[in-house]
């Protein structure tokens, strides 16, 4: 199995994330959103597979510095063009296997899906 993670690389979301797969001894690629951004193309290809909702992290100081017009009536088309804008508003970590893309952390799911 060939894993890429994604993110930031000071997030600390991220490195527990990294801390687990090193832990477990899982393989894994590390790709820093803020030296590499995904694409369009990409962006829309996890949208597809976890939602945009799931994707967009509105939670981050990012997304509420964001002006009140540009966060209001959010759409897929807008979350994708404000995620090309600002890839600190893509939640983190995306862990990408051929087969399975997870949105986010949480140990009970990285442990059942990757050992």
């Amino acid at each position: 199995m060939s894993l890429t993670l994604h993110g930031i690389r000071n997030c600390d979301t991220v490195k527990k994330a990294r801390a687990v797969l090193d832990t477990r001894g899982v393989e894994h690629r590390f790709r820093d959103f803020k030296a590499d951004a995904p694409g369009e193309a990409e962006l829309r290809r996890w949208c597809a597979a976890a939602g945009w909702g799931t994707l967009l992290n509105r939670a981050g100081t990012t997304f509420r510095k964001l002006p009140e017009a540009e966060r209001a009536d959010m759409t897929e088309a807008k979350a994708i063009a404000l995620m090309l804008a600002h890839p600190s508003l893509i939640k983190r970590p995306v862990a990408e296997t051929g087969e399975t893309i997870l949105v986010g952390f949480k140990p009970d799911t990285y442990a059942s899906a990757f050992g």
